[in-house]
């Protein structure tokens, strides 16, 4: 009887989820999503080689969407056991540098780390709980957002503020890990020569941030010590000059969680355009401020890409990946539009159809659909056979 792996991907208003037969590479057997978690949320259930399922759950939280998830995967299941379940979390905080085996003493030190990443660290700690009760006899594997970024240069990594605060672990964390990991495997496989030189890629969506990639390993990134620096997002402020802040405290009185609050969930595209989170929405409106909200996103992200070729010392290839980057072939070809003197270029008809490659100059440019869910697969597969290796 095939053992199955259970991959969960908690966000703030979303859970994607994964369903694979445990191998050495893992065997996707089904995948989808929640979406619009609260008052109205609706499941998407894609079966391998079956027809989509779309499912309107209504008033549904986390731990409901947890339940949903269980209950929709059930006839796929057919009795096999769920042998191993794989999460997304956010943060691992400085020391964690790969996925680890959850138990109590991990789990009370991510809980530590929840006001460094308010708008997942809870949920996903929460889709962990949920799941350890579902599977009480499943091996539960934590996936960090973070560990990609382990290793970078001291001056990538501090602040400049008291020492005190660095060794309190006040320091630049980078973000998106998960997702830069499967696009290096992705790239080894495929561009392997780009792989191992100065890489460039840009996650773009919801949230988004960009890291510089020096063979193989992070040695930059756009995000900081929480997942609101650089890149606007699609309710996230992105970079801000701190005397901001201490405006809003002095002199509108505005309380800490009042701040939080505006930075994390009514700024970025939202805020500036007054309309949307949703790039796409914002790309069919004709409204000034959904222009000048794309504008300022562009200008940002262009920005960005130039600073990540200054720590990498140049740049061999540009990767745009997440549901922004791999589907918004305007934005990539606005972001790349002023670059030209570092060799980038754009293809136009290769670019509206999103194709592998869609660079027209002698630096690649490329697109690669991210897969996080696979990540936390394999790190599932690879505990699984070490347990198997030891018990044999």
């Amino acid at each position: 009887m095939s053992r199955l792996i259970l991959t969960l991907n908690a966000g703030s208003s979303s859970i994607k989820f994964g369903l694979y037969a445990a191998a050495a590479e893992p065997v996707e057997e089904a995948r989808g999503q929640i979406d619009a978690l609260g008052p109205a949320a609706r499941l998407i259930l894609e079966p391998r080689g079956a027809a989509r399922q779309d499912t309107d759950l209504g008033p549904t939280d986390h731990a409901g969407g947890v339940q949903a998830i269980l209950d929709a995967l059930a006839p796929l299941t057919a009795g096999r056991p769920i042998a191993g379940v794989g999460h997304r979390v956010v943060h691992g905080g400085p020391d964690i540098d790969g996925p680890r085996q959850i138990d109590i003493p991990l789990l009370y030190l991510l809980r530590g780390y929840e006001p460094l990443a308010p708008l997942h660290q809870p949920h996903n700690l929460a889709a962990v709980e949920a799941a350890q009760a579902a599977f009480p006899e499943a091996v539960q594997i934590a996936c960090f957002d973070t560990a990609f970024h382990r290793g970078h240069p001291w001056v990538n990594d501090t602040f400049a503020l008291p020492r005190r605060y660095y060794d309190k672990g006040v320091r630049r964390y980078g973000f998106h890990g998960l997702s830069y990991d499967y696009v290096m495997g992705a790239m080894r496989r495929d561009w392997p020569r780009l792989a191992d030189g100065r890489v460039i890629v840009a996650h773009l969506g919801n949230g988004a941030s960009i890291c510089a990639i020096r063979q193989g390993r992070s040695v930059g990134s756009s995000m900081g010590f929480s997942a609101l620096d650089g890149l606007p997002m699609g309710t996230r402020s992105g970079q801000l000059d701190p005397g901001v802040l201490l405006y809003m405290m002095q002199s509108e009185g505005l309380t800490a969680d009042q701040i939080s609050d505006l930075l994390y969930r009514e700024s970025g595209l939202k805020g500036l355009s007054g309309l949307s989170h949703d790039m796409r929405t914002l790309l069919e409106s004709d409204r000034k401020e959904a222009a000048e909200a794309i504008d300022y996103y562009v200008f940002r992200l262009r920005r960005e890409i130039g600073a990540m070729a200054a720590v990498l010392g140049g740049v061999d290839a540009v990767v745009f990946t997440g549901g922004i980057g791999e589907n918004a072939a305007p934005i990539r070809a606005r972001a790349i539009a002023g670059l030209g003197f570092l060799g980038l270029s754009i293809a136009p008809a290769a670019n509206e159809v999103s194709a592998p490659r869609i660079d027209a100059g002698p630096v690649p440019v490329l697109v690669v659909p991210t897969d996080e869910e696979r990540v936390i697969a394999r790190a599932v597969a690879s505990s699984l056979d070490g347990a198997a290796r030891a018990a044999g």
